[in-house]
């Protein structure tokens, strides 16, 4: 009993309560390391969501620091009157959620062979596939596979060229070798399971966490996107939302009649209220999808740490 009252007490320190001063001091630190990097981290986006949030004539000239000043939603109904603006989000959803469906897809089916022992060429396969992170074509014979394969200035072009990413493929199947024993594979075959179901039936379910980490990675990947988009795409309804976002940030086209405003330094700060709306809009769902699958990451970055 005493034994059990004493461990209880030491699982309950805190991290401060350790038996040296350097060890607390080390905590110390730390943490102060750590708390720093959070603020330098944060601040920023709560500058940018209070300045979407401000009137145009506070975020001009420079009144925003932490909270919004002038309280508005003008930013936001700008945005949202904008046709391209609404064209590019629809767009930009469509090619994260078909995108990362293709990716998945196709890592599962070369990950899962390549971790099979009984795959005689897995070795030779290997070398190709890592081959392609070292060496590739080019832009130029790129552009012109696609070109060749007619499927420019379609939703395809975003969609094919970076079918699978060999990275996450090798993080996949490292994965399956250490998650998937070969002694549950022959306990499935025994019971009459193919290939096919065992994938389906067995595999997957297992594999959830490095599923969801590679799902974020792709999608991740797809909403950022817009260097395809210059290559590729010529049409303005095909245009992700990045190269909306683009235009507004660099190029500074944006059409400020939206808002009914006069005079040409009112259209300016109608502007620059714009870019920081967009860029919260932009932001909104990733930042809305990370903490579902978070607790994944933990096992995603574990993947390969242990030899064995």
């Amino acid at each position: 009993m005493t034994h059990t009252a004493s461990t209880v007490r030491m699982k309950r320190r805190s991290p401060f309560e350790r038996s040296t001063g350097a060890d607390r001091l080390f905590d110390i630190v730390i943490y102060a390391l750590l708390g720093f990097a959070f603020l330098i981290t944060i601040y920023p986006m709560i500058v940018v969501l209070s300045s979407s949030f401000s009137s145009a004539a506070a975020v001009t000239g420079g009144q925003v620091w932490l909270y919004p000043i002038q309280p508005t939603l003008k930013g936001y109904q700008a945005v949202f009157r904008n046709s391209m603006v609404l064209t590019g989000y629809m767009n930009s959803l469509f090619y994260a959620v078909a995108g990362t469906l293709i990716n998945v897809t196709m890592t599962v089916m070369a990950a899962y062979p390549l971790s099979r022992k009984d795959y005689t060429p897995r070795g030779f396969v290997m070398l190709v596939f890592s081959f392609t992170m070292f060496f590739s074509g080019g832009m130029i014979p790129s552009y012109i596979l696609v070109s060749k394969l007619g499927i420019m200035n379609t939703r395809w072009a975003m969609l094919l060229p970076g079918a699978m990413s060999v990275y996450n493929m090798i993080l996949t199947r490292t994965y399956f070798m250490s998650a998937l024993p070969d002694e549950l594979l022959e306990a499935a075959q025994l019971d009459g399971c193919s290939d096919f179901r065992f994938i389906r039936s067995v595999a997957l379910p297992l594999s959830k966490p490095i599923l969801a980490v590679i799902a974020l990675y792709y999608a991740v990947g797809h909403w950022n996107a817009y260097f395809n988009a210059f290559m590729y795409l010529s049409d303005t309804k095909l245009f992700p939302l990045q190269i909306v976002l683009r235009s507004i940030l660099l190029l500074n086209q944006v059409d400020a009649s939206t808002v009914s405003m006069e005079s040409l330094i009112e259209r300016e700060a109608v502007k620059n209220l714009l870019k920081y709306s967009l860029i919260v809009i932009a932001s909104v769902p990733v930042l809305a999808l990370y903490p579902f699958i978070q607790k994944y990451f933990i096992h995603g970055v574990m993947i390969g740490s242990i030899k064995g």
